[in-house]
């Protein structure tokens, strides 16, 4: 007989940071072969608990306990042998950089998977074969350096999945010294000798590579004024271009050699190339002119790519480092890192929240702005019963949560912490918005897999000048020279920048309003949207039904109506079953209630239950179609309450129908105009799926001013409505609460969560999650996407614009290499620039534009 059982992955793996890691296809193929198990597959998060394992098995030939057994000790295997690494390092400023670091992480013996971007590195190794110290010095032999002292480094005791905002790995050996507060790698002096900033190659940390541009840069100007005015003789100024040359290729040669190493050639190599050749020809002031501004070039596309992960880093700080917390009557001042779950703080007027939690005494309103982007101060008030509320967070009303990093208004509360500092949504937003930077979009693959050809097809292009030249009749010098015109002209720097540069200034900006995307593909796809499909409750509507209509059958008072239906649906956690009981309830105080037992939900219909004896069945039409039939007067009552765009509820108990229920949930007073904003972006079609009837979809589809609305959808029927969108339509994207609606928005092109702030289920599984619960933000973060595509369209045009320009030129010799140098770097600026205007967005850009266009 075959059976299943469902474990917590959390609890099995509590190192992973989520269900797509390695570690658990590594566990689910260990335990997919054990004796008598015929399935195992991963059960996604819901709102009332995590992520698990759901493992299919013969009960005769194995039990729960062996499978629990050897599920714990294949977990404490796995963990005990891959770490995570979640680190901000320095001495990646680059794309370029950082694409040849984790090539070259990936070549260690041990390392599962590394992803390196501009401050960021994440891997995932097996400390069998490597080990932390390892990575440590390889990233350092590559002049890569990991930021020491980060507040928050967990301790040795730690729990192994520790916040990894910050430069956090779940290993204990970063943990701080206790006595200094230091971590473990620095040394006496202070400084990370293992990884600090010195190891960046140079006397100057950090800024080295900028200090050798601006160097080589002042001198070459120098020697160009000097050989002007004619002050100094040949052999001195020779002397001054090549010390020129060498500040501006030390740092050039460096990342070549890296190159090479990789078996690549990249961009820095045919530069060097090109000023060696002119070196060889005697040309040592172009050689130094064409080295001062390439060094300089990455020198400025390094500070502009900082700006942008400065304002990703930004969120990480929002939180303040220490909270005063009351404990045992006595206040006192601690770092965030040591509040635990349970514990009471106090927020002062104008302070900024220190944890998630809620209000347990006094009112305010706090400013949501950092965290979720909303314009206006959110009023707080205290839960009303403490224990019900610790004991299901989750359950919490949004007028009682606070969260770490937003600010308190005028009034002084009393905090209840929920989460620890490290699994705050502060946290898991600067955490998970770091990690997209390491996840490229589609435009960026198609231009890194254009470098791997375009780059060696231009060296033969090079060497056929060269030979090509003499047999036309130039001279093999003039051919030389023009080789390498050739080569400035042909190397694409600005293409490989302009989509890093336009994706992480585009998703620092989301993340400073609000709004979580993953990574460039989320964003590009956003940009390029042509559908949207909605859910209906909670995310156009306000989630919160009214009891509206009760219409009794004949011969039936009202109030054995509502008793009836009070008791079943006061067992049902539906929120039409609690609109029920709690609008019901007011208007049948004096009746008493029965007791009712077996209650059972039928998905998709309604309820049944027993009462005095008797069946009840209470839900929509189809259920009782199914069960024997309806009376047409209350078949009648309900169709001319769903014609008036009601929800109904059928109740029926024994034999006798005892009449209709109608409901009905507000739309939100910001759908309208959101839909309005969607239309004014060129996105025409905009649908409801809903599993509530069509009549009642179509009802709030046209007060809202959606093109469609489907409803009578079961949860299946919800994943083919997306699937016949995206054929239809191409690229559609699906908004709902990330947990009832996660099968569809799985299956939509971008899945898009609202109010994900305090929900690890709506982080983990959108696409793009809105902080916060304004449906304002999603024609912001659409129109943010279309700017970047537009940004993205326009460096791709600019930079491949330019190279088809100079490539011609060189070769028939109207441009040499300085003209080609300055033309080849002064594009390059122009794309980190035209991309850096992405973090001035301002929330109706896009829509104002379109509007008058």
């Amino acid at each position: 007989m075959t059976e299943t059982v469902q474990l917590d992955i959390p609890v099995l793996l509590p190192h992973v940071p989520g269900d797509d890691d390695g570690c658990v296809d590594r566990l689910t193929a260990i335990l997919s072969k054990s004796t008598g198990v015929s399935d195992v597959h991963v059960v996604a998060a819901d709102g009332d608990g995590p992520s698990q394992l759901c493992l299919h098995f013969d009960s005769s030939a194995t039990s729960v306990a062996r499978i629990r057994s050897l599920a714990r000790a294949s977990g404490a295997e796995i963990t005990n042998q891959f770490a995570h690494i979640f680190w901000d390092v320095t001495g990646v400023t680059h794309t370029r950089k950082a694409r040849s670091v984790s090539e070259r992480l990936r070549q260690i013996d041990g390392v599962a998977e590394a992803e390196v971007s501009p401050g960021f590195v994440r891997v995932e190794f097996d400390r069998r074969a490597t080990s932390e110290e390892d990575i440590r010095i390889a990233l350092a032999h590559h002049g890569v350096g990991v930021k020491p002292g980060t507040r928050g480094t967990p301790t040795a005791d730690a729990p192994a999945n520790a916040s990894r905002a910050g430069g956090l790995v779940d290993t204990p050996s970063t943990a701080p010294d206790a006595a200094t507060g230091r971590d473990a790698h620095e040394g006496d002096d202070g400084h990370d000798h293992g990884s600090g900033e010195h190891v960046h190659g140079g006397p100057f940390g950090e800024r080295s590579e900028v200090i050798f541009a601006i160097t080589s840069s002042v001198l070459w100007v120098g020697g160009f004024v000097a050989e002007l005015a004619g002050w100094l003789d040949d052999s001195v100024l020779t002397a001054v271009f090549i010390v020129s040359g060498f500040f501006g290729g030390y740092f050039t040669l460096r990342e070549a050699i890296d190159g090479i190493r990789n078996k690549r050639f990249e961009i820095d190599f045919l530069m060097l190339v090109a000023a060696a050749g002119a070196a060889i020809l005697g040309k040592w002031e172009e050689g130094a002119l064409l080295l001062a501004l390439f060094s300089l070039g990455h020198a400025l596309e390094g500070y502009a790519m900082g700006r942008a992960r400065q304002a990703i880093e930004a969120l990480a700080d929002l939180a303040p480092p220490t909270a005063v917390v009351r404990r045992n009557d006595t206040e006192s001042e601690v770092p965030v890192e040591q509040l635990v779950v349970g514990d009471t703080v106090v927020v002062k007027p104008n302070e900024r929240i220190a944890a998630d939690g809620f209000v347990v005494s006094g009112t305010s309103s706090v400013n949501q702005a950092p965290l979720t982007g909303e314009s206006i101060p959110v009023d707080k008030s205290p839960v009303d019963d403490v224990a019900v509320a610790a004991n299901a967070p989750t359950e919490v009303s949004g007028e009682s949560k606070l969260f770490a990093g937003t600010i308190n208004g005028s009034g002084q509360i009393d905090l209840y912490v929920t989460r620890l500092a490290k699994d705050s949504s502060l946290s898991k937003l600067a955490t998970m918005v770091r990690e997209a930077e390491t996840q490229a979009s589609p435009t960026q693959q198609f231009t890194n897999k254009f470098e791997r050809i375009f780059v060696p097809a231009v060296l033969v292009l090079v060497v056929v000048v060269m030979v090509a030249g003499p047999a036309l009749g130039s001279s093999l010098s003039d051919s030389f020279y023009r080789a390498m015109s050739v080569l400035v002209a042909a190397s694409p720097c600005a293409l490989a920048i302009a989509t890093p540069s336009a994706v992480l200034a585009a998703v620092a900006r989301a993340g400073q309003v609000g709004v979580l995307v993953k990574g460039g593909g989320p964003l590009e796809n956003l940009g390029t949207l042509n559908a949207i499909a909605f859910d209906k409750t909670g995310t156009l509507t306000e989630g919160k039904p009214r009891l509206t209509d009760v219409v009794a059958a004949d011969g039936i008072a009202e109030a054995e109506l509502l008793a009836v239906a009070i008791a079943v649906e006061n067992r049902s956690d539906h929120p039409l079953a609690a609109a029920i009981v709690r609008d019901g309830t007011a208007r049948v105080r004096s009746r008493s209630i029965p007791t009712v037992s077996n209650v059972e939900s039928i998905t998709g219909r309604g309820v049944q239950a027993v009462s005095e004896n008797q069946a009840v069945l209470i839900g929509n039409i189809k259920l009782f179609e199914e069960n024997g039939g309806i009376d047409e007067s209350v078949r009648a009552a309900a169709n001319d309450l769903l014609g008036r765009g009601r929800t109904i509820m059928v109740v029926k108990h024994g034999d006798r129908f005892l009449g209709t229920l109608g409901l009905r949930d507000t739309p939100r007073p910001a759908a309208k105009k959101m839909i309005d904003d969607l239309r004014a972006l060129g996105i025409e079609r905009a649908i409801m799926i809903s599993g509530d009837n069509q009549l009642v979809a179509e009802s709030i589809a046209a007060e809202v001013g959606l093109t469609n609305a489907w409803g009578d959808l079961m949860p299946d029927d919800k994943v083919s409505a997306i699937e016949r969108l995206r054929g239809e339509e191409g690229k559609v994207a699906m908004v709902g609460d990330g947990v009832n609606d996660a099968p569809a928005m799985a299956n939509a092109t971008v899945g898009i969560a609202m109010g994900a702030a305090g929900s690890d289920v709506a982080l983990e599984t959108a696409d793009v999650a809105l902080m916060g619960d304004e449906l304002a933000k999603l024609p912001v973060i659409i129109g943010l996407s279309r700017k970047a595509s537009r940004i993205i369209k326009q460096n791709l045009y600019m930079s491949l614009g330019m190279v088809a320009f100079l490539i011609p030129a060189t070769l028939v010799g109207y441009v040499g290499i300085g003209p080609a140098v300055v033309f080849h770097e002064g594009s390059t600026l122009v794309v980190v620039a035209n991309a850096l205007r992405l973090l001035a967005y301002r929330r109706n850009e896009s829509i104002s534009a379109s509007t008058s266009a």
